[in-house]
């Protein structure tokens, strides 16, 4: 396809062709010599594709017009990106720093509002730099719970959200206590100085399509690199390397700690966090080697500062066991049928980031 004209790409089918093709080959992640071998790991990985597949189309082509943007979701229930937050609900839209854009909607009742401005992508060498953040504590608000922000490479009054020329999205993180009693911020979003129409144009499509499979490559890849970065530390939850973090993507107002968890059928995981400080939220979670969460919406595999059941000392102690312990750990976490995979601890806009204690210990002598 490399001597034709994207028109021509399109007209004879070659463009298909090699979307089909590099899709293919971007599946050997799951085939990785490091990755476990298993048929239940390698099905979650090879659905893990389908996922970031999605993910990717409505990225690259659906959502993808800076001048038209809309909010959409790149992780979710069913689409699950480098141990996303159960406690989360993401939303995602495509911008450009040539652009001005204002944002409004209600703010709704969650705990914790975060947006920001990101440069680059998982389809662009795995980075997602922050240009940018305003968090809902720290935005003009009225009576009625309505606002509005702008975001600009400028400066501009009230609510602003900072850009870069080369900032190409917003990541939005809504982050509930009790997710059945709260009500999410509404938001919208419009471009202020667009141009043109956004008709579909036959010429952008084989790039758009190769876009996706970047994506899903890119980002497969990146999280199993960071499972090896973890396999040095199995167990144990130390704090991960902030810089990387959020050079992928993640809150600067979040602390991680993170790492990778495996056990055998006779043994659990002890989590215990003697000192909670002064913070908006903390949560720890389970995800799979692919770095996705386990399915929180049947199985209790996350706990949080409002649901935590605490020990007369103010700490928390959370048992990670592939069966229920009983009532006297009420902050169980199911595995649902995992030995092994990743974990994550979130300090939330804290004061300070104590260290997390682990301890593996054979079941029956809980």
């Amino acid at each position: 396809m490399t001597d034709k004209t994207p028109e021509q790409a399109i007209i004879d089918g070659s463009a298909w062709a090699q979307f089909c093709d590099s899709l293919k080959e971007a599946g050997n992640v799951i085939m990785r010599p490091e990755a476990p071998s298993d048929a239940f790991t390698r099905a979650e990985g090879f659905r893990y594709l389908t996922r970031l597949l999605r993910a990717g189309l409505e990225n690259a082509i659906e959502f993808s017009d800076p001048r038209y943007p809309e909010f959409f979701q790149l992780a979710n229930e069913t689409i699950k990106i480098g141990n996303d937050n159960p406690d989360n609900y993401y939303q995602n839209v495509n911008i450009s720093g040539q652009y001005e854009y204002r944002i409004w909607g209600t703010r709704g009742t969650v705990n914790y509002l975060s947006l920001g401005t990101k440069g680059g992508g998982y389809d662009k060498g795995g980075t997602m730099e922050s240009t940018g953040q305003i968090n809902g504590s720290d935005m003009q608000i009225n009576p009625d719970g309505t606002f509005e922000i702008f975001v600009s490479t400028t400066p501009k009054p009230g609510n602003w959200l900072p850009m870069q020329p080369h900032t190409n999205s917003i990541v939005v993180r809504q982050t509930f206590d009790d997710r059945t009693k709260e009500i999410p911020a509404k938001l919208h979003i419009e471009c202020l100085n667009r141009d043109g129409d956004n008709y579909l144009v036959p010429e952008q499509l084989p790039q758009q399509l190769m876009k996706a499979v970047r994506f899903v490559r890119g980002t497969s890849n990146l999280f199993v690199d960071w499972m090896e970065i973890y396999r040095a530390h199995i167990n144990k939850l130390p704090s991960d390397d902030q810089e990387r973090c959020v050079a992928a993507g993640g809150d600067p107002c979040i602390h991680y700690l993170q790492s990778f968890w495996k056990l055998a059928p006779d043994e659990a995981l002890l989590v215990h966090a003697r000192k909670i400080p002064n913070c908006r939220t903390w949560n720890f979670e389970l995800s799979n080697y692919w770095m996705e969460s386990l399915d929180y919406r049947y199985y209790k595999i996350h706990v949080n500062k409002h649901t935590a059941k605490y020990e007369k000392d103010g700490s928390v102690k959370i048992i990670v066991a592939h069966q229920n312990p009983g009532p006297k750990y009420p902050n169980w976490l199911n595995t649902t049928g995992h030995d092994q995979g990743g974990m994550l601890f979130r300090w939330v806009e804290a004061d300070s980031h104590p260290p997390v204690d682990t301890e593996v210990i054979k079941f029956k002598d809980l």
